[in-house]
Order: C-alpha cells, then sequence, then structure tokens
C-alpha cells in the first residue's frame, strides 16, 4: 500500500477545544496509524501529539489582528488584502512542497479568514498540490446571515472550484451545499467517525488485539471469563458460536482465563477444546485470550489482561457454566451494562433475577443460538453499536471511503 503526504489544515487544532478540532486531531491520529506521513497545518493550538508534526502559523488563525483588521475594511484596503494574500500563498506553496494533497478542513467555506479562502483557490488552479475542501458547514445555510458577509469580496465562500475536490460529511450537508454551488456539482460524502478504543480508553495489549484479530469486525463478540476447567462448560461456547455461524451470523467467543500446563486434566481439556474448535471449523474464532501473542511477539497475559476493555468491546456476556459457587462475572457485567445469556443454574438465577437472558442445560446449541438471536435483536443498543462500528468506525472509513478517495485524487 502506498503511502502519501497528506497536510490536514485549520484556523485552530487541539488543545483548542473544539468539534472540527478534534476531527483533526482524529483524522491525523487515522493517517498516522496506516502509516502516511501527516502534518498539521493550524493557526492557533499547540504541539498536541508526538507521533505526527504540527506547525502553527499566526497567518491562518481565525483571530489575527492584521485578518481581523482586513475583514473590517475590506472595500478600503483591497491592498492589505491582496498582499495578506500573498504572503500566505508564498508560506504555504513552501510549507506544502512535499505534500500530495492539502485537506482543509471548513476553511473555503467559512468567514474567519478570507485571505486564506482566495490562497486555497489560488494554490488549487496552480496545481502543484491537490487540494480538499473538507466543508463541515456555511453561514449561507442559515436565515441570520451576518450584514458584513453580503459584500461581494464574500462571495468566494460560495464558489465552485472544479480545481478542487469537495467532501461533506452528511447527505444532508451534501444537498445544501449543492445549492450553494449548483446542483450538478460534485462533493463526496465522507461522515464523521468514532475510534472506539480511544474513545474507551483501552489498554494498548487490547489495541494490538482488537486490530491484529479484528474483533470489532464480528457481528456479535461474546466474551466468557473463566479458567479453561470442564464444569465452565466451554466446549458448548464453541458449540453456539458454530450454530450461530450456521444460521449466518459471523460470532466470536473471547475466552479470557488460562489452563495450567502443570495440571493433566486442565491441559488435556484444552486439547479437547482445541481439537473440538478444528472439527467444526471455528478455530480462528475462538480466542483464549491468555494465548495471544501479537504480531510483535508481546505476550497478553497475566495482569496485562484488563477484563474490563473486554466487558467495554463485548456484545454479551455468555456463561454456559455446568455448576457455580456464585457468579461474579454477572456482576462486572452488569455494571458495564453488558447483556448478559448464561446457563439457568440456581447461583446464577439468585444473582441475575429476571435481568438476563437464561438457556437450559438440556438446549441444544441451535436452541440456545436462536434464544441468543431473539435476545439480541430486542436489544437496539446491540443493533446501534454494531451500525456504528460498520459505518462509522474510522478504521472502516478509512478503508471504505478514506483511502479509495486518497488513491483517487493522489
Amino acid at each position: 500500500m502506498k503511502q502519501f503526504n497528506i497536510a490536514l489544515l485549520h484556523y485552530t487544532c487541539p488543545p483548542v477545544v473544539g468539534g472540527v478540532e478534534e476531527i483533526i486531531r482524529q483524522h491525523a491520529s487515522l493517517f498516522n496509524r496506516y502509516n502516511h506521513h501527516v502534518k498539521i497545518f493550524a493557526g492557533d493550538g499547540g504541539l498536541f501529539a508526538d507521533k505526527f508534526d504540527i506547525e502553527i502559523n499566526p497567518l491562518l488563525s481565525s483571530r489575527n489582528p492584521k485578518i481581523l483588521q482586513i475583514h473590517k475594511n475590506l472595500v478600503e484596503r483591497s491592498r492589505e488584502l491582496e498582499s495578506c494574500v500573498e504572503e500566505i500563498f508564498n508560506y504555504l506553496v513552501r510549507a506544502l512542497e512535499h505534500f500530495d494533497v492539502l485537506i482543509a478542513h471548513n476553511a473555503l467555506t467559512m468567514p474567519y479568514n478570507l485571505p486564506l479562502t482566495f490562497v486555497l483557490h489560488k494554490l488549487a488552479n496552480k496545481g502543484n498540490v491537490k487540494v480538499v475542501s473538507w466543508n463541515h458547514d456555511s453561514p449561507y445555510f442559515y436565515t441570520s446571515l451576518p450584514v458584513d458577509l453580503r459584500g461581494e469580496r464574500w462571495d468566494i465562500l460560495k464558489k465552485y472550484n472544479p480545481n478542487i475536490y469537495y467532501i461533506t460529511i452528511s447527505e444532508e450537508r451534501r444537498g445544501q451545499f449543492q445549492n450553494l454551488y449548483g446542483p450538478k456539482k460534485g462533493i463526496e460524502v465522507i461522515p464523521d467517525g468514532i475510534d472506539p478504543t480511544a474513545f474507551f480508553n483501552l489498554d494498548p495489549n487490547t489495541i494490538n488485539m482488537i486490530r491484529e484479530k479484528h474483533l470489532l469486525e464480528a457481528d456479535l463478540l461474546m466474551v466468557q471469563p473463566c479458567r479453561l476447567h470442564p464444569r465452565k462448560n466451554i466446549e458448548l461456547s464453541i458449540r453456539v458460536i458454530k450454530a450461530l455461524q450456521d444460521k449466518g451470523l459471523h460470532a466470536r467467543l473471547l475466552l479470557t482465563g488460562a489452563y495450567d500446563p502443570h495440571e493433566k486434566d486442565t491441559t488435556e481439556y484444552h486439547h479437547k477444546l482445541r481439537k473440538l474448535s478444528e472439527q467444526l471449523h471455528v478455530e480462528r474464532d475462538i480466542l483464549i485470550v491468555a494465548e495471544y501473542f501479537s504480531e510483535g511477539g508481546k505476550d497478553l497475559s497475566g495482569e496485562t489482561i484488563l477484563m474490563r476493555d473486554f466487558y467495554l468491546i463485548a456484545d454479551l456476556l455468555f456463561l454456559p457454566s455446568l455448576q457455580e459457587g456464585f457468579g461474579i462475572p454477572l456482576l462486572e457485567a452488569g455494571v458495564f451494562k453488558l447483556p448478559i445469556v448464561c446457563s439457568d443454574i440456581p447461583p446464577f438465577r439468585e444473582v441475575g433475577k429476571e435481568n438476563v437472558q437464561y438457556f437450559s442445560l438440556e438446549d441444544s446449541p441451535a436452541q440456545i443460538a436462536d434464544k441468543i438471536l431473539t435476545f439480541i435483536t430486542k436489544l437496539n443498543s446491540h443493533r446501534m453499536f454494531q451500525h456504528i462500528v460498520r459505518n462509522y468506525m474510522w478504521d472502516n472509513i478509512y478503508h471504505k471511503m478514506l483511502l479509495p478517495f486518497l488513491e483517487r485524487v493522489i
């Protein structure tokens, strides 16, 4: 995969707080994660990260006194506008010499630095770097348009430039910008997204496992926190995974426990589980966390296992135990509001009451799979989570939309 040199531009960047500033940070982190060279150019903000370059130049700011004075006296001081345009243009030509693409967020649509808007059109027309206008908003969408934006100089904010590539964040916004630019103007939709691993503040080891094993791509991720012991009935979990897959669901199982290699019984049980997984052709979807080694060779075991992380990313807790003294995982999952499906045994009944989905140990794997499917289809939160992961997780947006767009443009 080719790596690109990507420049991101906005009036401000973190630690300045704002919605677009957060998108800038997320875009930079995303491009960096896929080994692109990325640099942020902003007028205000700080060096908030060390994984990618950040350059602050007050000429790009929306609060620069020089820029504000130009806005105030556009008619009388056109020379100052032209001089400032030339200064910013010369700066960006030098700064962007080795970049493939410049992605400007809102700077072509919002009235916060008019010289910069003119410069971006000039850069696009010059053709040394591809210019992308990432359109979040426009003052012309609202009835309370400031009087000073009705002057001829501000019409540049409504101008469509065929040398610029346009992206906006929703179908609603696309319609609004097409009304502004013209109905046949090309504008692509790439939505804002979310990185669940960052939002949950997951442990780096967990993040590695999620990405290397593609855990969030499962239709149903079940977690079973237990040691590998026959009374935990893990073979039933494996058969239920198979039954769910037979019903068309990409189901996977996270087993967070380990086995003691010094105990003959548990060692034999471990081999039995492995053999069963292979016989049912689900071995890639039965993940024993304590045996996981990252692609870099790092062992995710012992105290590095953060059960909290797995409760956060899983779709449900699955406990098919034959017998238990209590049922602590029910308490843990309940605190995280994680749906629970478990065997109908007295300790689980005592803890879970009517708040969980039970199944009989006499039920077949197919019957249990049906109960799980019926249970989760009633959970709007599960459907919403899957919808977000498929359509709004940054990694998926990158592969489905962002990377193809960059390859086409560059």
